[in-house]
């Protein structure tokens, strides 16, 4: 990859823009990368090994005004574009978009430069999430094999629909807008602009490249909602890696994650857009498998809401017991940190094809036990997926639904037995056995190429063409057209 110098120095011509409103205490300084004149200093200060760049993002979406838009650092070279080596933006008539003279992308919220750069920083710090809990190695794209090193391309204005997609063809995360009914065309709800959004397509773009067998239809639907599940709870724990979105919930909700707040609510302005009273989906919800049938989103919820409840027992432990010696904000970046990496790597170590959620449910209880944790971490996570119907429940759940779980016991068990191995509530569950109902899911799920090409071929990784999704017609037509 070549570096030109007016990538390294930054464009002199896109330095001056204007500050958001909502960014609580911006200057202008900020903004246009001016310096103060410097002062001198006897002895020389040590300056970080890499530098990196700032941009301005929403830190939920719009609608979500107690967060706003804030700048993040992203630690990384960025090019002009924004593009590094792993993402690129596209914006016709707009990309590539110049840092400032500060070398930072930072623009007014509401602009196309900044969705390019409100994209771009939310897809990348979602990767860097994942690498951390993969021990800081880099996590390849389903095409990055056999030394190929292609980027994403992120399409911030793809085009008019109330959805967003991860394309392996394309190779590309794809967000488009849409106006509401009822509303203005000057109120239009472009779906870059919500974190959870972008960080949902993300995650389906790093599952397909660990588990590329997955987004076949020919799976379970359990194996569809995983992937779903996967890219909401990526919205979820990304927000809970960001310090200020931790610190606002637990001022917001006397660090209760079950009391109502913007974390649990998964794209709220699209949802209310839709019609419906909060977000598009509830992690926080009481879904149960034999409530859900087949179909994909709703099954996914499932899966989510285990997880969140989950997170919330495990803060509440971990709140009581450090509750002199850290503040609560710390705790649960801590515990929201400890479980997300949980959750990866027993994603990762799930069957190629055909996983279910007991696969990924026994996977974390091994990794718990292992790794030391206290063996009320794995009571919670038995409880939590008994009640959803997606195991047996080998602990009584009576100390669950009584509410009287001893929540600062680090030992308890329920039944005195720290069990590592759990079956499945109902191997007969439509969730299992029939095909997956993918009418609701998001623009991901829907493209063709997962819903024809088969899970092994999908599982061997590599690019994809229009001829490998029109495969089983084009070769009827040879064998038509060769009599």
């Amino acid at each position: 990859m070549t570096i030109h110098q007016h990538d390294v120095q930054g464009r002199r011509d896109g330095g001056t823009v204007a500050v958001p409103a909502q960014w609580p205490g911006a200057t202008a300084q900020l903004a246009q990368g001016a310096a103060a004149p410097p002062v001198p200093r006897p002895v020389p200060v040590p300056v970080p090994a890499r530098s990196g760049h700032r941009f301005l993002v929403y830190k939920q979406d719009p609608s979500v005004t107690e967060l706003g838009a804030r700048p993040v650092f992203v630690p990384t070279v960025v090019l002009i574009g924004p593009a590094d080596a792993r993402v690129r933006t596209e914006m016709p008539g707009v990309t590539p978009v110049a840092r400032n003279a500060g070398g930072d992308f930072v623009f007014a919220a509401g602009t196309p430069q900044f969705d390019c750069a409100h994209t771009f920083a939310v897809v990348r710090r979602t990767m860097a999430m994942y690498e951390r809990h993969n021990g800081g190695t880099p996590l390849p794209f389903a095409w990055n094999v056999g030394g190929n090193t292609d980027r994403l391309t992120v399409f911030p204005h793809a085009g008019e629909g109330a959805n967003a997609f991860y394309s392996r063809t394309a190779k590309a995360l794809k967000f488009l807008s849409f106006t509401p009914e009822g509303r203005q065309p000057s109120e239009v709800v472009h779906t870059c602009r919500s974190l959870d959004i972008v960080a949902h397509e993300t995650g389906h773009a790093i599952l397909d490249g660990l588990k590329p067998g997955w987004l076949s239809a020919d799976n379970p639907p359990q194996t569809g909602g995983l992937h779903e599940a996967f890219g909401d709870i990526t919205a979820i724990f990304l927000a809970l890696a960001e310090p200020d979105q931790a610190e606002a919930l637990v001022a917001l909700t006397k660090a209760n994650l079950h009391d109502t707040s913007f974390l649990p609510e998964l794209a709220e302005e699209f949802g209310r857009a839709l019609g419906r009273p909060s977000g598009l989906r509830d992690a926080d919800n009481d879904l149960k498998l034999s409530e859900v049938g087949n179909e994909v989103h709703a099954i996914s919820q499932v899966f989510t809401g285990a997880v969140y409840d989950v997170l919330a027992d495990l803060y509440t432990f971990e709140l009581s017991r450090q509750r002199r010696t850290k503040d609560p904000a710390i705790v649960l970046i801590e515990t929201a940190s400890a479980l997300c990496r949980l959750v990866f790597e027993a994603f990762v170590a799930a069957p190629g094809t055909g996983a279910r959620y007991v696969d990924v449910a026994n996977t974390m209880l091994r990794i718990s036990a292992n790794r030391g944790d206290p063996a009320i971490y794995r009571t919670f996570i038995r409880n939590r997926f008994a009640v959803r119907e997606i195991t047996t429940a080998v602990t009584p759940l009576r100390d669950l639904m009584s509410g009287r779980v001893p929540m600062t016991e680090a030992g308890y068990t329920g039944d005195g037995q720290d069990v590592t191995e759990v079956e499945p509530h109902d191997e007969h569950s439509a969730s299992l056995r029939a095909g997956q109902d993918r009418s609701r899911c998001c623009g991901t799920m829907q493209m063709p190429e997962y819903q024809v090409i088969a899970a092994e071929k999908l599982a061997r990784r590599g690019s994809l063409t229009d001829e490998d999704i029109l495969r089983e017609e084009l070769d009827e037509l040879r064998r038509v057209f060769g009599t």
